[in-house]
Formats: C-alpha cells, sequence, structure tokens
C-alpha cells in the first residue's frame, strides 16, 4: 500500500480489526521508509448502483455525497456521525441486497430525510430545504406545519416500515 506521506509503495500492516458490522476491515499500517503510521479500509467488492438523477442523468452512487448532505444538516445538532455513517452504508447495502442497479435520486432524498425527520427535526427542515429548493420562508413554514403535524399524529400510532426502492 503506498504511503500517503512519503509515496513510498511499501508498508506493513501493525493492527486489523473487523468493523462491528463484519462488512469491513481497519489496518492500522506504518511506513518502513518515513514511520509514520495512515489507516486503510478493505470492504468487499460490490456493485456500484447507478443514481438517476432529476434531469435524467446517470451516475454512480456515491456514499460521500450522501454523508457529506447530511453531516451539512446535521451541523450542530446532537446526530452521531456514527449514526449517520451507519444509515448510508445500510442504505447502500439495502440497494445492493436486493439486486437494484439503478435507483432514482427522488427515493434516496425521501430516504435521507425519512431518517432525519426521526432523530432530529432541525437537521431534517435543513435538508428539506436544500433537497427541496425551498425559495422564501412560506416553504419553510408549510415542512415546519407538517412536520408538527406528523409528530401529533405518530403520537397517537407507531411509524410505519420504511420503503423499499422502487424496482
Amino acid at each position: 500500500m503506498k504511503c500517503p506521506f512519503c509515496g513510498d509503495l511499501d508498508s506493513r500492516v501493525v493492527d486489523s480489526r473487523v468493523s462491528p458490522d463484519g462488512a469491513s476491515i481497519r489496518r492500522r499500517r506504518e511506513c518502513p521508509e518515513c514511520r509514520r503510521r495512515f489507516t486503510t479500509w478493505e470492504r468487499r467488492e460490490e456493485f456500484v448502483p447507478v443514481v438517476v438523477k432529476k434531469d435524467g442523468r446517470r451516475e454512480e452512487f456515491r456514499r460521500h455525497k450522501v454523508l457529506e448532505g447530511m453531516l451539512r444538516a446535521c451541523e450542530k445538532t446532537s446526530v452521531p456521525v456514527q449514526d449517520l455513517e451507519a444509515f448510508v452504508d445500510s442504505l447502500l447495502a439495502g440497494i445492493q441486497d436486493r439486486g437494484i442497479h439503478e435507483v432514482e435520486s427522488r427515493w434516496i432524498g425521501e430516504q435521507v430525510m425519512g431518517f432525519l425527520r426521526e432523530r432530529d427535526p432541525v437537521a431534517y427542515v435543513r435538508f428539506a430545504s436544500v433537497y427541496r429548493k425551498f425559495t422564501d420562508i412560506t416553504a419553510f413554514e408549510e415542512e415546519i406545519r407538517a412536520l408538527l403535524g406528523r409528530r401529533r399524529r405518530r403520537t397517537r400510532k407507531d411509524t410505519p416500515a420504511p420503503e423499499d426502492p422502487p424496482r
């Protein structure tokens, strides 16, 4: 493995740990040239689904892109980063487990909003405002009213299970 600090092509594994979900292995490596340590992750190779954008373009599912949007929405909230990472991992795994090779960006956005709605209402409204392209304060007001109405109804009954991606 190439050292990210000095570029040497050799490194040795100092420590290996399996992730809690068993889907990846974290390896601590040390470069014999510069003696610095760095971390690598080993994951099984899987097909990467294609995301169909609103305008019809297609691009590979990018885990980091979904996570970055969620991180921005969750700034200064109590939602742990580990929960966001676990959600994105489970979202991708769910798509792959079902063998779905193409998924609409709209569906991904709805799943993210559903997760954030349950975890933190402020993060949800932040994400929804960007995702749904709110253009004025009225859109915020309507979304907050809908969120409050949902919370009132939810106290009366259980929430439904998340929907499967469309095939």
